[in-house]
């Protein structure tokens, strides 16, 4: 007999929902054929059978929700034909969280009510997986921090009309979904967010990226796009800027002397993050390749853990769908994130002359704890420079 057991979930991820069941109880399995999927607050996870065999028993059923490393299913030496466990035990561990033969020791009981955990979210470690008074201690350590701030009370909807009602469909929010929404509300309740604005004449990046994008993708095998500009001129802008790139860690700001830029992608599921580590050593080739990786991995939601974790700035381009302007929402816990928009011509005055010109709005959203205006107008104001005139990021200034 064989557990399968959760598989290693990433930092600061504790707990995953079963999403989909690929095998039901009675099926042969061969080893590492896909069993399941587990969906995160990141990422989907699929759970490979760890023993070829036939599986007997599935402990969490689709939509409960698992700790890490805590028991999925159950999987039994067999060849085809052999017998499952009995039927209706295996019909109540289905339909059970998390069913146990042992009694769990008292005093774990009372622990894991007062945390507010249930036996699911516990790994037992005493015997026969029987759950301890430690072994809760450790699940509560290991959960997210609540907020001291207490949870908003959920408004109830109004009164809807019968004939309305027939016309509506109800579908239960994703874990990704759910997760987005309370990061970004925790990011609002949290931070002293504020947004500075400026625009800029993208001519110089528009002309310089016209003459040598066919050079440069005959060369680098990947196209020259806008991406690679922003990433080079924030990462030159945080240098002069540090604590636009730190974090509030208690009573202690951390300045990090690295730029893991997260790069936002929306994909079907949702808005995901994944991150450039040491950006600011890439070069623009190097840039170009690993976004349009990370892109294509992100649509298909094949993005790891360590893919999407440690960023320290993000870059946010509404642009692509046609935003003019808006305010972008930090990402926790980092201090800054910067906002691309729609390039429009617009009149602007150069040289006493009224000219069109490509156009676009950035939007600086930053912790006013940590970054003052200074320091965030500062930081817009070298990115609108190294833009409009991209030869300064060669020189350094």
């Amino acid at each position: 007999m064989t557990d399968v057991m959760v598989p290693a979930l990433g930092e600061s991820v504790s707990e995953a929902t079963v999403s989909t069941w690929f095998k039901k109880v009675g099926d042969v399995v061969k080893l590492d054929e896909m069993l399941c999927e587990l969906e995160t607050d990141k990422v989907s996870v699929e759970v490979p059978s760890p023993a070829a065999g036939i599986l007997a028993e599935i402990i969490a059923p689709e939509g409960s929700t698992v700790a890490a490393n805590a028991r999925l299913a159950v999987v039994t030496a067999g060849a085809v034909g052999a017998a499952p466990a009995p039927a209706p035990a295996t019909a109540e561990s289905a339909s059970a969280p998390a069913a146990k033969d042992v009694e769990n020791a008292p005093a774990a009981k009372k622990a894991m009510a007062e945390a507010g955990l249930t036996p699911a979210q516990v790994t037992g470690t005493g015997r026969d997986g029987r759950v301890m008074k430690e072994d809760v201690a450790a699940a509560a350590a290991a959960a997210p921090i609540p907020t001291a701030a207490p949870a908003p009370v959920a408004i109830p909807r109004g009164p809807v009309a019968a004939d309305d009602a027939a016309r509506e469909e109800r579908v239960k929010m994703t874990r990704l979904r759910a997760t987005i929404a309370r990061r970004l509300k925790d990011a609002q309740n949290t931070a002293a967010m504020l947004t500075t604005y400026n625009e800029v004449d993208m001519s110089g990046i528009m002309a310089l990226r016209g003459e040598y994008k066919d050079v440069f993708e005959k060369k680098h095998g990947v196209k020259l796009g806008f991406m690679s500009f922003f990433v080079k001129a924030c990462t030159h802008a945080l240098k002069e800027i540090p604590e636009v790139n730190a974090e509030i860690d208690g009573q202690d700001v951390v300045y990090k002397n690295y730029v893991h830029m997260g790069v936002a992608v929306g994909t079907p599921s949702g808005l995901v993050v994944p991150v450039l580590r040491d950006a600011d050593q890439m070069g623009f080739a190097a840039i170009e390749k690993k976004i349009a990786e990370l892109g294509l991995r992100a649509r298909d939601g094949k993005l790891s853990m360590a893919e999407m974790q440690g960023g320290s700035f993000t870059i946010s381009n509404g642009g692509v769908y046609g935003s003019l302007m808006s305010s972008p929402i930090l990402n926790p816990p980092q201090s800054g994130i910067l906002g691309m928009h729609k390039i429009q011509d617009r009149p602007v005055v150069v040289a006493g002359q009224i000219t069109i010109r490509p156009m676009m709005y950035l939007a600086l959203s930053y912790d006013h704890r940590i970054v003052d205006g200074k320091g965030a107008v500062t930081f817009l104001v070298r990115v609108k420079e190294a833009l409009e005139d991209p030869r300064r990021l060669l020189m350094d200034l």
